[in-house]
């Protein structure tokens, strides 16, 4: 992805790129990491509507959302069984659980919706952006046509965040801690391993 893509994107670090030669030794490993993460990302807009039913637009957006995510999880186990792979047990996600440690946990509940809202934003995004490196650059072109689709989803899904963000919360709050957040990831990310077996 080049540096233009990750500003639209507002991430301020690149994925290695390393990570996508990784990814090629086990397709089983990314295949059954991935499917998981569209799990976990259907759970977690369910988790959102069960703890904002008042706000309206929220749980009519993130509603269908909901049925797109796990509609990619029974995408991505279809893959798995086409090739006669297996899926394997979830294994826990550095990345996402290192982003929710700076989550406030006190202050308003303006603000913890806040958090909420802008984290999934964040995962949102790299997930976009490595989802296009796998469409650029892995061998396979079936599978680089496969992620491009998934490229498109998620690129809609981290505007939505936002622009939900925006709509309960102050546009100027909002933009100040999208600023500290894309900094936070910034700092996180290199320390992280560079795993193949992991989409973040």
């Amino acid at each position: 992805m080049s540096n233009n893509e990750n500003t639209i994107l507002g991430l301020k670090l690149p994925t290695d790129p390393r990570w996508v030669n990784l990814t090629e030794i086990s397709l089983e490993d990314i295949l059954t990491d991935h499917a998981y993460c569209e799990q976990k990302a259907a759970s977690n807009c369910i988790s959102l509507i069960q703890g904002y039913p008042e706000h309206k637009r929220l749980v009519e957006e993130l509603s269908p959302i909901v049925t797109e995510e796990w509609g990619h999880f029974r995408m991505v186990l279809s893959e798995i069984n086409k090739r006669n792979l297996t899926l394997g047990r979830q294994r826990k996600d550095e990345y996402v659980n290192t982003l929710k440690t700076f989550e406030k946990k006190g202050g308003s509940p303006e603000d913890r919706l806040l958090d909420k809202l802008l984290v999934f934003a964040l995962i949102e995004a790299r997930s976009c952006e490595r989802f296009r490196l796998l469409s650029e650059d892995l061998e396979e072109e079936y599978m680089r046509d496969f992620y491009r689709k998934f490229m498109i989803s998620e690129a809609g899904h981290y505007r939505l965040f936002l622009d939900l963000a925006k709509e309960y919360c102050d546009v100027d709050k909002v933009n100040k801690r999208w600023k500290e957040w894309l900094a936070i990831e910034k700092e996180i990310l290199p320390k992280l391993e560079i795993r193949g077996d992991r989409m973040h």
